[in-house]
């Protein structure tokens, strides 16, 4: 069975709260990482994606990749399932549907 291309915040937080072994990807900037992000994130920039690549290959655990609004990260999530990275995501509405559905603690910025 394979993934959906999308993942929603209510999936997100109930695999994290299950304890599922995930690696969260940040595909934003640097100045949007220090705004707000999720606990655990790394941040590897949409651009630095392709150079990250062998390695995102090589790891076991699902990724689910974000960014602001949902828009970058599918982007990404597409690229990655066309070099056969399967078990990628990007969560639908990004950092900011997260704030608003998830956790009214992670800060919004414009």
């Amino acid at each position: 069975m394979s993934l959906s291309l999308e993942i929603t915040p209510q999936d997100l937080h109930r695999r994290m709260a299950a304890g599922e072994r995930l690696h969260l990807i940040d595909v934003r900037e640097p100045w949007e990482y220090q705004a707000s992000r999720l606990a655990g994130a790394e941040l590897i920039p949409m651009g630095d994606i392709p150079a990250s690549l062998p390695r995102l290959e090589g790891d076991e655990d699902p990724l689910v990749v974000y960014c602001h609004h949902g828009v970058r990260s599918l982007r990404v999530a597409n690229w990655l399932r066309g070099q056969g990275v399967e078990r990628v995501q990007s969560l639908a509405g990004g950092i900011d549907r997260w704030s608003l559905e998830i956790d009214p603690a992670t800060p919004r910025y414009t």
